[in-house]
Order: structure tokens, then sequence, then C-alpha cells
């Protein structure tokens, strides 16, 4: 899924990791309050590379936040596709189907500053009604074929995540790239069920690696077929 809650201090949402999973995802609580839901594919990884936060040009996600959720995978393809397709926003709805609409708000290729505006559906919870969610995502920090930050609120009728942070990473191992992600959010509706914010957050993320993964890996194996 780059804010906004009640208090007006505090406007940043995690613009696609949450609608993303709200979008994608079934609604389970599991997780105890404070604590990551981490499907099970995920726990493994997690536990193995991510005891420390991720950060872009030294910012990360909101360490006070209740609810949040980090994961990974490792895609064949080279860096600097991986890369591209993550950050050519405007293209999104095409490999990601919860992303419905895209606009970027300025010209230009992605940098800090540059903000963009989308939608996604998000299914009916024991507490919100399904609704579409409107995300104005605002870049804070970008590192070319590195890591990229934003933030923004996530808006739809009876629903509203006021505050989130989304931090992806980007390294080259052996085989190919990992790609690191987490995010966290905030705001008085979703902070009233953690368990289920969390598990939301974390299947909608769950769900972005899986597409990206699938979309790169499948651009670069036609990119080496011969003409």
């Amino acid at each position: 899924m780059s804010g906004n809650r009640p208090s007006p201090a505090r406007n940043h949402v995690p613009t696609t990791a949450l609608t993303i999973a709200l979008a994608a995802a079934g609604v389970v609580g599991m997780a105890a309050p404070q604590t990551q839901a981490a499907p099970a594919r995920a726990k493994t990884a997690q536990a193995a590379h991510h005891d420390d936060p991720a950060t872009c040009r030294g910012e990360g996600v909101d360490p006070t936040a209740r609810i949040r959720y980090r994961s990974d995978v490792v895609i064949k393809a080279p860096l600097s596709t991986v890369f591209a397709l993550q950050t050519d926003v405007e293209r999104w709805p095409t490999w990601q189907p919860p992303v419905l609409t895209m606009k970027r708000l300025d010209p230009g290729p992605l940098r800090k500053g540059s903000r963009f505006r989308w939608t996604t559906p998000a299914p009916a919870t024991p507490t919100t009604p399904a609704t579409t969610l409107d995300i104005t995502s605002t870049v804070h920090q970008l590192k070319r074929d590195s890591c990229i930050r934003w933030s923004g609120p996530a808006i739809g009728e009876g629903l509203r995540i006021d505050e989130g942070v989304h931090v992806w990473t980007f390294t080259k191992v052996r085989g190919g790239v990992r790609v690191h992600t987490e995010e966290t959010w905030t705001g008085d509706q979703v902070e009233a069920d953690i368990p289920t914010a969390t598990e939301a957050l974390g299947q909608g993320l769950e769900t972005w690696l899986s597409d990206l993964k699938t979309t790169a890996e499948a651009a670069n194996r036609r990119d080496r077929q011969p003409l």
C-alpha cells in the first residue's frame, strides 16, 4: 500500500502494504497485540535475516507502531529489473491485481518528494464494511537499486488507516536479489483490533512479494530467450 489520524499530527500510511493487504487477504486474527503475525512461509526467513529494522538512507518504519509486519523473498532476476519494476508505480496495475487505479501526481522519474494516488479494494471485516481505499503516497527516501521508503493515508467509506510507513530494500545475493519489506500502521480504527489488522497487513505484503517475484522472473526468462 504514502498519512493522518484523529490527531492531525500523524498522517502517513503504508500505501501499499495496507491496501494490498486488505484487498488480497482474508482477515483472520491471530497475533498477540504488539507482535507480528507471520504467515508460515515467512517465519524462517524473518528469524534468519531480519533482527534489525530495515532502513532507507537511515530512515525506517515507525518504531512505536503497534501494527507491523516484515518479510522477504529471493527473486531470480537482475537487480535492475526488480528495482525498476517496483518503482515504476504507474505500471503497478498491470502486475498487481489488487491495484485498481494509479496516477502519478508529478512528472519525471520517481524520487524523493514524488507523490502518487492509487486505489484498491478492501473486503469486509467483523468491524468494517467492504470498501475501496484511496491512497495518496509520498516518497521520502529512495536510493537507486537499493531501497525506497514512502508513506501516506488510506481512506475508504467506513475504513481509515491514519498513519503508516513502508520500507523496501533490495540486495544482490547468489542467484538473484533478496527483496525485504517492512511496514507499520497506526490509527485508532485499526488499533482497535491489532491481530486482525496485523494479519491483513501480513497477507497483503506476502501477496505483493509473490506478485513481484512472479513478474520479475517471467520478465527475466523472456529477456534471456533468443529472438
